[in-house]
């Protein structure tokens, strides 16, 4: 009798895509969600994903549709006839050395919905030749880029903090770098063995970072003998007496000839038909929405007074620009009496009406009032700060309230309480 080695899955199920490419997958988030995960059913197996492949952004499995959330660790690891890969804009995160030795593929998008770039996500991948990181992604890891030696630039966008050890490590093509503001850790090794000869860093208190280029050898030596190290207007001094950067021989003032990117038009915001839309000037810029409900709160007592409350935060995004100026608005519904008759299974139908509300500058804007309603702005100790009648579908309402502050704008019996911007 020969006994053959019991080998467990590696995934959850297999769909197959739009294509006809058979795709794994793995349950996330208590089963909610899905990542795509690698197959293999032992070290011995020479099945890999190759050519293009399409992550569909949702997968019906046994009548249950699921989001496609995030690109697990290994997912793609070694697959080098892998030519292209198309995400959807549901992904959130690449898992650790999830297209490691990939050496097949040139190019990746990254979709905005994406925050964080994994340990090693994209190492090896020696014919990458350019990536998209978009202004959605706060975290590239240690060794995420490692060894993508076809790398000729890279523009970090401005919504990075963390820039782990040896993300950049011997990307020996790069012929500049430019590194965000927005940045509060460099990695050791970061930049290594990279022959850069230029540099371009918009960070405006360098003494600041965490992870200094000296200390931890952020960049190579010979990156520091001919690299030209670009700063803001009036911090070369701050550079030259900072530890690592100090080591840079050529530090100057500018962006090298460049130019620092264009910020996205801050977006509006509107109501319509039970739809929030939102509106940005810079044409393929994407809004990035959070919506708080003020409702979901714990209660006692034997009453709950239900006055369901949403406070919208928005900014838009583009590869390539800065995120614009984050817009704000509250939504809450004006409640008339309920409607009595036709009561289906306990619920009453309760016409109501849908009021928007922003401010900017002390203006406070309401939208979705009755013409002729009168709107009041009081301050938290009550008093009545300004009022105005409902004109032309709006409300202006201006006061002295300074931004920050919270104020209460009561639109007949319905009091919302905001903050001022």
């Amino acid at each position: 009798m020969i006994l053959l080695p019991v080998v467990a899955n590696a995934y959850d199920f297999a769909a197959e895509n739009a294509d006809g490419v058979i795709i794994y997958y793995n349950y996330t988030n208590d089963g909610k969600e899905l990542e795509v995960t690698h197959h293999e059913m032992s070290d011995y197996s020479d099945y890999k994903y190759k050519g293009s492949v399409v992550i569909p952004e949702e997968v019906t499995y046994m009548n249950r549709t699921r989001k496609v959330t995030s690109i697990g660790e290994d997912a793609f690891k070694y697959c080098y006839y892998l030519t292209s890969v198309t995400f959807p804009t549901t992904i959130k995160s690449f898992g650790r050395n999830s297209f490691w030795g990939c050496h097949g593929l040139t190019s990746i998008s990254i979709p905005n919905s994406v925050t964080n770039i994994g340990d090693g996500a994209f190492g090896d991948c020696s014919s990458l030749k350019s990536i998209t990181i978009p202004n959605s992604v706060t975290t590239i890891g240690g060794l995420a880029f490692n060894g993508c030696i076809s790398l000729t630039s890279v523009t970090i966008p401005n919504s990075v903090t963390y820039i782990g050890s040896f993300a950049f490590f011997e990307c020996a093509g790069l012929t500049s770098v430019t590194i965000p503001n927005s940045v509060t850790v460099i990695g050791g090794g970061a930049f290594g063995e990279c022959n850069l000869p230029v540099v371009i860093s918009l960070i405006e208190n360098p003494n600041e970072i965490r992870g200094k280029a000296n200390k931890d050898r952020t960049f190579s030596q010979n990156t520091f003998n001919n690299a030209t190290l670009y700063v803001p207007m009036g911090t070369v001094d701050k550079y030259k007496a900072t530890e690592g950067w100090k080591d840079f021989l050529y530090i100057e003032e500018g962006t090298g000839g460049g130019t620092t990117p264009e910020k996205c038009a801050k977006p509006t915001i509107g109501y319509s038909n039970g739809k929030l839309i939102y509106h940005c000037e810079t044409e393929g810029a994407e809004c990035q929405s959070t919506i708080t409900d003020t409702d979901i709160k714990s209660y006692s007592g034997n009453e709950v007074q239900l006055a369901v409350t949403y406070n919208i935060s928005v900014y838009a995004t583009k590869s390539g620009f800065d995120n614009s100026e984050t817009a704000t608005a509250t939504l809450c519904w004006i409640d008339k009496e309920p409607a009595m008759e036709g009561i289906t299974d306990g619920v009453a139908q309760i016409p109501s009406k849908a009021v928007l509300i922003q401010s900017e500058g002390g203006i406070l804007k309401v939208e979705g009032v009755d013409e002729g309603t009168q709107v009041s702005v009081y301050t938290p100790d009550g008093k009545q700060a300004a009022s105005a009648v409902c004109r032309n579908g709006a409300a202006l309402v201006g006061t002295n309230i300074q931004p920050g502050n919270t104020a209460i704008v009561k639109i007949g019996e319905k009091a919302v309480k905001i903050i001022v911007k």
